[in-house]
């Protein structure tokens, strides 16, 4: 899943906002590191990140302007508002007490400013804890090295947007010391072995096939020993609609993503979101063509999809959906770049993120809420999503989404369908409804 920024330019309405690709960036600026080695994650992020330089006024509020005007871009007031979490929120429940555990690569060093900012622009409080842990160590940030500019992003949108949707709950934030699997993974298994908190986000992946076997066994015990712990699992289904890129990157064939595609994790797959652009009320969503989705080569289907699912040989994924599509992205703050690649004013940068990346954290921020509201652990919740599905209140806890399909690139793709399909899962939450039926 890798990732690049928009090669579009937003229009002068936008309050000055200008667009450019991260290729341009890295060659103008940075010099292009060697390709990302086998056996490594790639993280979600998507390419469709918009930024935004800002004047001496720095703008707060509800609205910025430009693409949240027209409903193409959406800030924490807006996604709150769509996906039903305001209500949430207003009674109380914030994910207090809670923690939420971000896995990324490597480092960013302008996080602690940047997450500083995103509250100060959507007037958010800053988290009562967060911590960054690097059990292995990180190397020292390199600008040069485009991998580590890119994880640095990817830093941001996981930790702005867990925020955005649980402001209440505490964040850890573990950091691998390089992007390959076996980093990853002792990244993954510090956390669930000093339990550090009740969820995990993982905005990572990478083809099942290119994943060694004998890793994806261990993988698979770790999430089982974090069930068992109550640790809910949250991981991105990519940004290649049915596709994964080949183990040397060249190209793309049809392969589920790994984690996402374990029955210990719960799938996030991708929309386009429709919503007012103010208010944020909710339209419509559509599949995100670029949606990871499809069925696992590694995993049998869990009981929890055989309603659903008429492959029994083979786990599909996603489970459920979350706002992605580049084009109605949303906002978040990184400066790795300022002062190098474009000028910040006030030493900050507001950007419009897409990919799968930005519905995972949020996800698990909604876990932290329903942790909250239930008074315990709610731990692996994909049984309680289907069961939901199957009920008389599909309906209110789920935005199903009917419509579009997941091919991309020349690849055949999965269509939107009632009910569960691979390539928006059971659909996006009305959260308000959806947290009375977990607790």
């Amino acid at each position: 899943m890798r990732s690049v920024l928009s090669s579009a330019r937003l229009a002068a309405a936008q309050v000055g906002a200008l667009a450019i690709t991260l290729p341009m960036l890295l060659a103008g600026a940075l010099p292009a590191s060697a390709a990302v080695a086998t056996h490594a994650m790639t993280p979600a992020v998507d390419d469709g990140i918009l930024y935004r330089y800002v004047g001496a006024d720095m703008p707060s509020g509800r609205v910025l302007g430009g693409c949240q005007a027209a409903g193409a871009c959406f800030g924490p007031d807006q996604i709150r508002a769509a996906y039903d979490i305001q209500p949430v929120l207003d009674s109380g429940i914030t994910g207090s007490g809670r923690t939420i555990v971000i896995i990324d690569a490597y480092s960013s060093p302008t996080i602690h400013s940047d997450l500083a900012w995103f509250d100060r622009i959507w007037n958010l409080p800053a988290p009562p804890r967060f911590k960054i842990l690097a059990p292995d160590g990180v190397p020292a940030f390199n600008v040069a090295d485009r991998n580590q500019v890119i994880w640095s992003a990817e830093i941001s949108v996981d930790v702005e947007w867990a925020h955005a949707v649980a402001p209440g709950a505490a964040i850890d934030l573990v950091l691998a010391r390089s992007s390959q699997d076996a980093d990853m993974l002792r990244a993954t298994r510090f956390a669930v072995e000093h339990n550090l908190g009740d969820v995990i986000s993982q905005s990572f992946g990478e083809a099942e096939a290119c994943a060694d076997p004998r890793l994806l066994e261990q993988e698979h015990a770790l999430f089982e020993a974090a069930s068992d712990r109550g640790i809910a699992l949250f991981a991105a289904s990519g940004d290649f609609g049915s596709g994964q890129p080949t183990c040397d990157g060249a190209t793309l064939f049809i392969s589920a993503s790994t984690p996402a595609s374990d029955p210990q994790v719960t799938a996030v797959g991708g929309t386009r979101l429709a919503a007012d652009g103010v208010s944020g009320a909710y339209r419509s969503e559509s599949a995100w063509n670029r949606s990871g989705g499809g069925f696992s080569s590694v995993y049998s289907r869990p009981g929890y999809q055989a309603p659903f699912n008429g492959n029994e040989r083979e786990r599909g994924l996603p489970d459920v959906a979350y706002d992605a599509d580049p084009n109605t992205g949303v906002l978040g703050t990184w400066s790795v770049l300022c002062g190098l690649a474009f000028p910040c004013p006030l030493g900050v940068a507001i950007l419009r993120f897409g990919g799968t990346s930005a519905g995972t954290p949020q996800w698990a921020g909604i876990a932290a809420l329903a942790d909250q509201e239930a008074g315990r652990r709610l731990g692996p919740i994909n049984k309680a999503l289907y069961h939901i599905a199957k009920s008389d209140s599909y309906g209110s806890a789920f935005h199903d989404v009917t419509s579009g399909n997941n091919g991309y690139a020349g690849l055949a793709g999965f269509s939107a369908a009632p009910g569960w399909d691979a390539a928006t899962g059971l659909g996006s939450p009305d959260v308000a409804h959806l947290l009375r039926l977990l607790t």
